[in-house]
């Protein structure tokens, strides 16, 4: 059912458009006087927004079920009002006409992001006025049509969330055991013995071969950049660029081990995960060597990522914080004995095997999602 054999029709003649506008700022609180008042898509949730304020003296008003689309600060961003709202100027409210099913409306709008970024206008930042919006182009079949529609995309969207939450609560229930079994990693309840980083490893940065040079690229070396971890990074196993053994050896890199943990030491500080494989890395990273008869990589791995923000206080630096390797190795930390971080080590790689399977479905619903996104509105923007 692709959307380009239906009509196509003019945003303002599926819904009546109502451009915010912000109240007097002595009307805002945050004591409930009034209706939930929303500024623009900081207040967005996942599909409804969130009140973090009220007005009592609303100016623009928008009501259950009406699509909120950000436009300005970005561009683009969408909510469902799940009651009556005030509205500040960073939002519009579209109202469905008869003709129109809301849930498909915001299903549409989505598959249009580039489209409405693209007629966006300012010089400081952009904004699409109401004219720009009235003009996008909407494909519109039967209203039966459109709600089976928003339905198999309810359905898919809902499955997606539920992905999202099992891996939330596998990473709650890893957090769970790591605090049951050694306790805050500031506050040591348990009395461990206290280390500096550099008595249990050894603190190794990176280098970059000179990238004019086709000999010392495109080789099979891993070489990674911070730019590579994401924040939710475990174990990396592979590299998006590859140096030759002359490129190594050219700055003389040092290899990272497997088990290595992985750790940003600038734009930006803090980012971890574990080397799963052999490589080099930039000058971006302070990696840590273990010792593996008193320090386990996964161990190692979360109590830092529960320090990330101390160890992102230690930064120094007047143009960019940095943090040098002196002050990775004397980093203080508790070290319980090797057989409880092997033990804890051994459960989370238990819950990993499960966030694999979860991800693996995740990632199909996602790819669904997307596919289904198109059949239904590709080939409509204008």
């Amino acid at each position: 059912m692709k959307s380009n054999n239906h009509r196509k029709m003019n945003l303002i003649d599926t819904c009546s458009l109502n451009m915010g506008q912000s109240p007097v700022s002595s009307s805002y609180n945050q004591n409930q006087d009034g209706l939930p008042f929303y500024q623009g898509n900081a207040d967005f949730g996942n599909i409804n927004p969130i009140p973090k304020y009220y007005c009592n003296k609303p100016t623009k008003i928008a009501h259950k079920n009406d699509i909120l689309l950000s436009v300005r600060a970005p561009i683009g961003a969408l909510n469902i009002a799940d009651s009556t709202c005030c509205i500040g100027r960073g939002l519009t409210a579209l109202t469905p006409k008869e003709n129109t099913n809301f849930k498909y409306l915001y299903y549409v709008l989505k598959s249009k992001y580039s489209d409405l970024l693209s007629k966006g206008t300012g010089s400081t930042f952009k904004a699409i006025n109401k004219e720009s919006l009235s003009t996008i182009l909407i494909p519109l079949p039967d209203l039966n049509i459109q709600k089976k529609i928003a339905n198999t995309l309810d359905k898919v969207n809902n499955l997606i969330d539920l992905r999202k939450q099992q891996l939330e609560k596998l990473d709650l229930l890893i957090k769970s055991k790591f605090v049951d079994m050694f306790g805050d990693p500031l506050t040591n309840p348990k009395n461990f013995n206290i280390r500096k980083i550099k008595d249990y490893a050894m603190v190794i940065s990176g280098s970059t071969p000179n990238t004019n040079n086709p000999i010392f690229w495109d080789g099979t070396l891993k070489w990674i950049t911070p730019a590579e971890m994401e924040n939710n990074s475990f174990i990396i196993y592979d590299t998006q660029r590859k140096i030759t053994p002359l490129g190594a050896k050219s700055c003389s890199l040092n290899i990272l081990p497997k088990g290595t943990i992985l750790l940003s030491s600038r734009a930006p500080i803090g980012k971890l995960a574990i080397a799963g494989t052999e490589m080099y890395c930039n000058q971006g990273f302070k990696n840590l060597i273990l010792d593996t008869k008193v320090a386990n990589s996964i161990f190692i791995y979360y109590l830092l990522k529960n320090k990330k923000q101390n160890i992102i206080d230690l930064g120094r630096g007047a143009t960019f914080k940095e943090i040098s390797k002196p002050i990775v190795e004397n980093i203080k930390t508790y070290l319980p004995p090797i057989q409880l971080q092997n033990k804890f080590s051994e459960f989370v790689e238990e819950i990993e095997k499960q966030k694999l399977l979860v991800n693996k479905s995740l990632k199909k619903l996602e790819l669904l999602y997307k596919s289904l996104m198109q059949k239904y509105f590709e080939n409509t923007n204008g």
